[in-house]
């Protein structure tokens, strides 16, 4: 959104009732024609701004969409969100993302969330498709981290917890994560998360965290099997939500989180990530590269790997598969 339609907008949101096109171009020293292009624009953004000859322009309901006007005049956070890029429709905010670090420091773009309405090419974990139709919060935050290799992985942890803790407190529903990136409501997924990072030896050029939040979805639009294990928040609540509020609280929890992570505070992080489980204690299937077996998983570790008791006894260590509640 352009500077001149953002001032434009705000005169009509101080406004308690119409204001001319001739008192906006006033104000904005501005044409009354340029006045009418900045409207035509908003309303194309989603505003709705009513108007009359007599009386002028009115705001009576803002957009829907995730505008960087509207989230940042949300935001509490003093670093993350506060560079925000908005796509109406895009391949994936990811591959946005990494242009971006490849093509300019790292270290400025720290915190910079990219946005999409819509991803025609969104990617999940293992390369596997993410359906990002329009209605969702699809959205990658560059980092520049400060944090030992050895503790990157957390950097998943501590966005998990975000998206949890975000959807408890805007709407009091029991956000569960499942290791090992998945957010669910009961036994359906409702976000995931997907860390990318650029490095060399013991370098970390940046760190790419993808955020996908299925929000207000249409679910009976995809396909019967994602319809047998993905919910939206619409579903759940019984009414579309505010997806900039839940962004902007979701960047907010992460960044108190991503704050302890980089001050050394990983106790903290993982007991926190233990108690919003959905994993512990539960009897799952797991599917690795080379093998799956079952198990209940008990635990944890330091490095973010689940610990899973075997039927046979044995407790086994996995740093990275397919986690199945059974």
């Amino acid at each position: 959104m352009k500077d001149t339609a953002i001032s434009v907008l705000q005169i009509l949101e101080k406004s308690p009732g119409p204001v001319s096109g001739e008192r906006i171009a006033e104000q904005l020293g501005i044409t009354r024609s340029a006045v009418w292009k900045q409207v035509r624009e908003l309303r194309r953004l989603g505003y709705g701004i009513s108007s009359s000859r007599a009386e002028g322009y009115h705001l009576e309901a803002t957009t829907d969409q995730l505008l960087p006007y509207e989230i940042q005049k949300r935001l509490r956070t003093r670093v993350i969100g506060k560079q925000i890029r908005h796509f109406e429709r895009t391949a994936s905010t990811s591959w946005i993302a990494k242009k971006l670090a490849d093509e300019t420091d790292p270290a400025l773009l720290h915190g910079m969330v990219i946005i999409a309405e819509e991803q025609t090419g969104g990617v999940g974990r293992l390369g596997r498709a993410w359906v990002s139709p329009a209605g969702g919060i699809w959205a990658t935050i560059i980092l520049k981290p400060k944090i030992p290799l050895d503790h990157l992985f957390m950097i998943t942890m501590v966005g998990s917890i975000a998206i949890a803790r975000a959807i408890r407190k805007e709407y009091g529903i029991s956000a569960l994560i499942k290791w090992p990136n998945d957010i669910f409501i009961g036994d359906k997924k409702v976000a995931g998360l997907l860390l990318e990072l650029a490095a060399e030896a013991d370098n970390v050029h940046y760190g790419l965290l993808g955020v996908g939040i299925d929000a207000n979805i249409a679910l009976d639009e995809l396909s019967p099997l994602l319809q047998e294990t993905v919910t939206s928040l619409e579903a759940e609540v019984g009414r579309p939500v505010d997806r900039v509020a839940l962004l902007a609280r979701v960047l907010w929890e992460f960044e108190l989180r991503y704050q302890q992570l980089e001050d050394g505070e990983y106790d903290s992080i993982i007991r926190e990530w233990k108690s919003l489980s959905l994993t512990l204690d539960r009897r799952v299937a797991i599917k690795t590269i080379n093998k799956t077996f079952v198990g209940e998983a008990i635990d944890i570790d330091e490095h973010g790997a689940l610990i899973i008791r075997k039927d046979n006894g044995k407790v086994e260590r996995v740093i990275a598969g397919d986690c199945f509640q059974l």
